[in-house]
């Protein structure tokens, strides 16, 4: 198992840690780590491994290993190699980082203005989606743009939480995806509280406050067969 020390603080750039292995691949597992693995739509982390000799890896992308809590950091090069026992300072690429966290916090509060199942969803550094079973329900853009932001601007604060296995089966209209259901098995399952508006189980990195996401407009809206709509978020003026 790696530590997973963005679970408890999505702000931490940086940690000390120790290679643990190397698996065949050339991925480096740490003890500890500030890099989010791909899941649920957002992206694995990208950052750098330095080590005491000053000599330094590049990681492209972070992945989840065996286990839901081992993590792999993927070397853009294996022109230096990570050998067990060694320490390193894992640092991330903040910029990207934030981010990820201020659009994954806006694609939740689209979930909410949005009053439909969710068929699948993505997160990137400049635009999210979500795609959303309408059924015969019809969106505006500008609508949609004017709520956002009203709910962003309001300051919402954003926080994590834990529900057990059994209190989100006793809940399931928590669950607003339809393909993708939350982890179970492993006793509690993490929630992601917006103020009094939202509360639904995610793992990935958030704001701590909705103002943060700064302003977005609703970059387009796709037909993606007879049911399903396409919603695209983007930062306004970037």
């Amino acid at each position: 198992m790696t530590e997973l020390l963005f679970r408890d603080d999505p702000y931490l750039r940086s940690c000390d840690a120790t290679v643990r292995g190397v698996n065949d691949r050339g991925g480096i597992i740490l003890d500890r780590t500030v890099f989010y693995a791909a899941s649920g739509g957002q992206p694995g982390d990208s950052g750098s491994l330095r080590f005491i000799d000053g000599s330094e890896i590049r990681i492209a992308t972070t992945v989840k290993g065996e286990t839901p809590d081992e993590i792999v950091h993927v070397p853009a090069s294996l022109d230096v190699l990570a050998e067990p026992a060694r320490h390193v300072e894992a640092e991330i690429d903040w910029e990207r980082r934030h981010r990820l966290m201020r659009i994954h916090t806006c694609m939740h509060l689209l979930s909410v203005l949005v009053p439909y199942p969710v068929t699948g969803g993505q997160v990137a550094d400049d635009y999210g989606r979500l795609d959303f079973d309408v059924g015969d329900g019809a969106l505006d853009k500008e609508e949609l743009t004017a709520h956002l932001n009203e709910m962003i601007a309001a300051d919402h604060p954003v926080s994590a939480e834990w529900i057990s296995d059994e209190e989100l089966a006793a809940r399931p209209e928590m669950v607003k995806t339809m393909t993708v259901k939350p982890p179970i098995g492993a006793g509690q399952v993490r929630l992601i509280r917006i103020g009094d508006v939202d509360l639904q189980p995610c793992g990935g990195t958030h704001v701590h406050s909705t103002a943060e996401i700064g302003p977005v407009v609703v970059s387009r809206i796709e037909s993606k067969g007879a049911r399903n709509r396409r919603v695209r978020i983007a930062f306004a003026g970037e």
